[in-house]
């Protein structure tokens, strides 16, 4: 028999790593998300009420599909004979229950095509942003939804209401379950989602860092799935190594006081230096192709700082012009801010303050204060340097950054 902690482990690894290709069978074979949604945890809530009398089964994923396939089957039985649905399912009601053998679908020939489905259909463009971040969480990533209520520091009833919301409206709109044929427009949603799950893991905003370092971890392994699908896609590559590049430095985040420490200030011989290889790697095929776009233009210039040696070594010159090169393909204003940074680091804080005076849109944005805190303090203006510190800090939403700023602050005054 096994031991509870062991049984835990299996049944959450089985959520999150096959929860997903689970579900996007399911909604595939019966044309219902909620459904598909519902038999999952159904399933999951059989483990953990038989694994730990039964054991864990020899093929975890093949059961889980098996019994969510069942639940699938008896909640449409309960619903009623004549519903559209179950006719749909008509096929699979006739095989008798000891031919419903555990499908082992490790090995399904399209479970590829229907797990990149069902991350296109949490990224529909008929869905706001929040509810594509919350879908590909849960319907995707395995994460429940008391976890990702608390990732995002909202109220889990919040966002509960936020998820059938979100799936009311795939329903009533009768939004497919399909690939369109221009993926285009969709990718790029899922790659901003996907780059926004990251970064809510890698910024750590809240307390609960270890749910944070596993949101970050969770983005890794989707885009990871996604680039299976789309192996030859740059935008893909890229944004899968921008997320090794940062993930390889998240030992040397905060130190052991829990204080923040600049990207200059860290200890590289603790940096993930496999994560750095395979980051090159994808960057080397993605930038083969001669097609960047700015996902891989900001992998690009993470590698610039994670393949330096030191601080001083760093290529700021090249990172200014990178940047440059991004803001011409992407007129964003925090772009123009990292533009602005790399331009002072290269060429002095007054090139950068101007750059930064025609920036519009980021007052409330914390970081733009910081960055031009830095930059009046490196030209020796303290006062002024203190008032764009003490409105960094005011705006600053997380502790270890509230710290940094305020130990700034002081610097200065």
């Amino acid at each position: 028999m096994s031991t509870e902690p062991a049984v835990s482990a299996a049944i959450s690894h089985l959520a999150r790593e096959e929860g997903g290709h689970v579900l996007a069978l399911l909604a595939a074979r019966f044309g219902d998300l909620d459904l598909a949604d519902d038999s999952v945890q159904d399933a999951l809530v059989r483990a953990v009420e038989t694994w730990p009398a039964q054991g864990v089964p020899a093929n975890p994923p093949g059961w889980l599909y098996t019994v969510a396939h069942n639940c699938a089957i008896d909640r449409l039985r309960r619903a009623a004979a004549a519903d559209r649905r179950l006719r749909a399912a008509a096929v699979a009601l006739t095989a008798p229950p000891e031919e419903r053998e555990e499908a082992p679908i490790v090995e399904h020939t399209e479970i590829g095509d229907e797990q990149l489905r069902l991350m296109l259909l949490c990224c529909h463009p008929a869905l706001d942003r929040d509810a594509q971040v919350a879908l590909t969480l849960r319907l995707v990533g395995g994460l429940t939804t008391r976890e990702i209520a608390a990732a995002f520091l909202v109220a889990e009833p919040t966002l509960a209401q936020r998820l059938v919301r979100a799936k009311r409206k795939i329903r009533d709109a009768r939004i497919p379950l399909t690939i369109p044929a221009d993926l285009g427009a969709r990718v790029e949603a899922l790659l901003t989602v996907l780059l926004l799950i990251f970064n809510e893991g890698y910024l750590s905003r809240g307390g609960e860092a270890d749910l944070r370092l596993d949101l970050a971890a969770q983005a890794i392994r989707l885009t990871g799935r996604l680039r299976e699908q789309l192996p030859d896609d740059p935008e893909v590559e890229g944004l899968l190594a921008l997320e090794l590049y940062q993930h390889a430095r998240a030992a040397t985040r905060v130190d052991s006081a829990g204080e923040l420490v600049l990207l200059r200030d860290q200890d590289r011989s603790r940096w993930d230096a496999e994560l750095i290889r395979r980051a090159n790697t994808l960057v080397r095929s993605a930038a083969s192709r001669q097609a960047p776009g700015p996902f891989l233009l900001h992998a690009l210039i993470a590698s610039q700082h994670a393949n330096s040696a030191s601080a001083e070594d760093t290529d700021w010159p090249l990172i200014a012009d990178l940047y440059g090169v991004l803001l011409a393909a992407a007129p964003t204003p925090v772009v123009a801010l990292n533009h602005a940074v790399a331009v002072s680091e290269a060429s002095g804080p007054e090139r950068g303050l101007a750059l930064l005076d025609g920036i519009v849109g980021l007052d409330e944005y914390h970081l733009f204060h910081a960055a031009r805190g830095e930059m009046l303090a490196r030209g020796g203006e303290e006062a002024a340097a203190a008032a764009s510190f003490r409105r960094a800090l005011a705006l600053a939403p997380s502790p270890a950054e509230r710290g940094h700023l305020a130990r700034r602050l002081r610097s200065v005054q």
